[in-house]
């Protein structure tokens, strides 16, 4: 234990890290871990509309265990979190104050939860409006024969259906647009390029990245063979973007790192303009452009989660 943290400190010093990790990585081996323990990490705020699907879904694929922080959530989230809690979904919750959108700190904190005092083998450092799915229908079995110990995963856009419940939201963005503001599209719509994310073994773990989608391990031996897909829903309706801008917005401006959160930042000052509105109606395009996006194939229809999520939470209900 002792001669890892050693190399974990000499790694984050030494200013040729990154080069000693890619050549010292493939002497190493990462066996196949048969059946693991596999657990969630939920950074969430204000996520009353999704939080319980979110848990639902990630149970029904294998998901062992949830460590959540909740980042000073004011609606229904903080009620939700503990009915999971008592029924032993849910095995910490971490009530975090701060609101200088200090995601990496706080995602790297459940991270160290998970390994060291419920001793998990993979973990998923998830936002509460990612579903990760599997035809398999179970993560761990993606896993369970990789000699890798990095999945990195697609990310595909679902499209907000205003007015009608998620489980009916069916079209997914699934080639993202190049000439976005040639089409009179935001850049920051919901047809963007996105960035894989990865889930990972908690040994050999030394940080996260702002956003979760890059993970530093050691050895470090990366996977691009599985069947995940991560469906997200970034945008749902304009109040929930509004939201979404006003809050992210305020906390990043409270953190004096001035590389992230660069698109919050953007949206945030047009907010402050009064003038978010018509960019949300860039963001998610018109029924003409959803149109087109379906002709030319960039949008399809897709049931493979709301088929699910009708089962999961007609099975709640009961």
């Amino acid at each position: 234990m002792m001669k890892c943290v050693f190399i974990q400190r000499l790694f984050k010093w030494h200013s040729y890290e990154r080069v000693l990790i890619k050549v010292l990585s493939p002497l190493i081996s990462t066996k196949p871990i048969h059946n693991p323990k596999l657990m969630m990490t939920l950074l969430v705020r204000n996520e009353a509309d999704i939080i319980e699907t979110n848990l639902l879904f990630h149970r029904q694929m294998g998901v062992d265990g949830f460590i959540v922080t909740d980042n000073n959530s004011t609606d229904e989230t903080a009620n939700i979190l503990r009915k999971y809690y008592k029924k032993g979904w849910i095995k910490e919750i971490i009530n975090e104050p701060g609101n200088n959108y200090n995601q990496k700190k706080w995602v790297d904190r459940m991270i160290k939860i998970a390994k060291n005092k419920y001793h998990t083998d993979w973990i998923i450092n998830a936002d509460a409006d990612e579903l990760w799915y599997t035809p398999l229908g179970n993560l761990k079995k993606e896993v369970d024969y990789l000699a890798c110990n990095i999945v990195s995963c697609p990310l595909m856009n679902v499209m907000p259906e205003e007015k009608t419940p998620l489980s009916c939201w069916n079209k997914v963005v699934v080639s993202p647009i190049q000439d976005l503001e040639e089409r009179g599209l935001s850049k920051y719509a919901i047809y963007n390029i996105q960035i894989n994310k990865e889930m990972h073994r908690t040994k050999g773990y030394i940080r996260i990245s702002d956003g979760n989608h890059f993970v530093e391990m050691f050895p470090e031996k990366r996977s691009y063979n599985s069947t995940i897909v991560i469906y997200h829903y970034p945008v749902r309706g304009y109040s929930h973007f509004q939201k979404k801008v006003v809050q992210g917005g305020e906390a990043i401006n409270n953190n004096p790192a001035k590389n992230i959160g660069t698109h919050w930042k953007a949206l945030y000052d047009i907010y402050l303009q009064g003038k978010l509105f018509e960019e949300y109606k860039k963001v998610v395009g018109d029924k003409n452009v959803v149109g087109q996006m379906l002709d030319e194939g960039s949008v399809k229809i897709d049931e493979t989660v709301p088929l699910i999520l009708k089962k999961i939470l007609s099975k709640a209900k009961c």
